[in-house]
């Protein structure tokens, strides 16, 4: 007769006060809410190009989250905070309170602060004392433009249909995801160019695609989001891993931004645009309104409907005169900086092994140092499905090995006869 194992009580204990906190905050979309509908794309556009220019109209839906708070402070107060799972719990509870006082505060100044809290601001440091992020993307925005030229003449663009891309890319996910299934489709009300979620990948309709998009959305958007948020619902007692928490986000856009890396994917106007919305959002909160950033992009060679769309990125549910910004774009430099020192770090201390655990739900990079105990005992399981890049260890491993060491090489003391002496020529 088969023998059912019974549960820790302190795992069961916490597992029911992660799934109270999975439902409480079911109903919380935080990106959808403080979208943009399409009409007001097709609405600034269409005045912009007859020279009427003015600020566009949004109307944010309002809602009480004094239910869902009550119940986060429940979860709080029962967790043990001494406990690895009640840390996680009252940490993960707290970014979602946090969440709930943003969309409280939609359309006015004071999202400002609760982004923050969020997401961080372009003035702060980067990991290991490093520049801030305005100042890295300013860096990368000028070596993308001295580029620019030069790598226009060697990789001249080109457009793909929306359609063959979510076809390619629901062959790539079928084939990969053997043991789930994942659609992907169209979406002509979609503003970013893909969204994922553990069924569904979205891709942006009308859109023309280039090669280094449809690899970055392969590897960001499936082999990433859609993977880590299988690998949450698969988790045996914290169901809350399979769902991206508000103080997850930087570590989760990080990894996914870091696979485009590692993987070649990542292309300097990829890294361009990046930089370039961590430099709006300082303009924004800086006084800065919407046209005028409108405008910055433009000049950054975007198209008008770029240009609208990374706007409004920068002011979903701020208001549209300046002086207030929503700063989730300046996780992406940030988290992607951090994941890579992580990796390396994983790889100077023989522990390669626990980079493969950041795969295993939605999780922030504390907390699969805090959670090891639960990784060790199985309460927490390890990942279903790994990226391709994940899976090849040896090659991780190279090319970080490599990058640990060439770091120590000043490329500022470099003059070219010494690249030719080196060489042998």
């Amino acid at each position: 007769m088969e023998r059912t194992m019974s549960v820790p009580r302190d795992i069961a204990r916490h597992a029911a006060l992660d799934a109270r906190l999975a439902s409480a905050v079911r109903g919380i979309r935080l990106l959808d809410t403080l979208s943009w509908p399409a009409s007001a794309q097709e609405t600034f556009l269409g005045a912009w190009k007859i020279g009427r220019i003015h600020l566009p109209t949004i109307v944010y839906p309002k809602d009480d989250y004094t239910h869902i708070r009550a119940e986060l402070d429940a979860v709080t107060k029962a967790a043990d905070p001494d406990h690895p799972l009640g840390r996680y719990l009252i940490q993960t509870a707290d970014s979602w309170r946090i969440a709930t006082r943003l969309l409280d505060a939609a359309g006015s100044f004071r999202i400002t602060a609760y982004s923050t809290r969020l997401y961080g601001r372009p003035v702060e440091l980067l990991p290991g004392d490093g520049p801030t992020n305005l100042e890295a993307a300013q860096h990368f925005v000028t070596l993308a433009d001295d580029m620019d030229q030069e790598l226009r003449v060697i990789e001249p663009d080109a457009v793909i249909a929306a359609e063959t891309v979510r076809d390619e890319l629901q062959a790539a996910v079928d084939a990969f995801f053997t043991d789930h299934k994942v659609k992907v489709e169209l979406d002509p009300a979609l503003i970013a160019k893909a969204a994922a979620s553990p069924t569904r990948i979205r891709v942006r309709t009308n859109t023309g695609f280039s090669e280094y998009d449809r690899h970055q959305l392969l590897v960001h958007e499936a082999f990433v989001h859609t993977l880590t948020g299988i690998n949450g619902r698969e988790q045996p007692h914290l169901k809350s891993m399979a769902r991206s928490a508000p103080r997850t986000t930087a570590t989760q856009e990080g990894l996914a931004t870091f696979a485009e890396l590692i993987s070649g994917s990542m292309d300097i106007e990829r890294m361009k645009r990046i930089s370039l919305r961590i430099v709006a959002i300082d303009m924004a909160i800086g006084g800065a309104d919407f046209v005028q950033v409108f405008r910055f992009f433009l000049d950054a060679g975007q198209s008008p409907e770029d240009s609208f769309a990374s706007a409004q990125r920068v002011f979903r549910g701020a208001p549209l005169g300046g002086g207030a910004a929503f700063t989730k774009d300046t996780v992406y430099l940030h988290g992607l900086l951090s994941v890579h020192t992580f990796f390396r770090w994983c790889l100077r201390h023989r522990k390669l092994s626990v980079a493969r655990q950041l795969f295993a739900g939605k999780l922030a990079l504390e907390d699969v140092f805090a959670l090891q105990p639960m990784f060790d005992s199985g309460a927490i399981a390890q990942p279903h499905y790994l990226p391709p890049w994940m899976q090849r260890a040896n090659g991780l491993a190279g090319m970080l090995a490599f990058s640990l060491f060439a770091n120590k090489i000043r490329l500022d003391r470099v003059e070219a006869d010494d690249l030719v002496l080196g060489l042998g020529v």
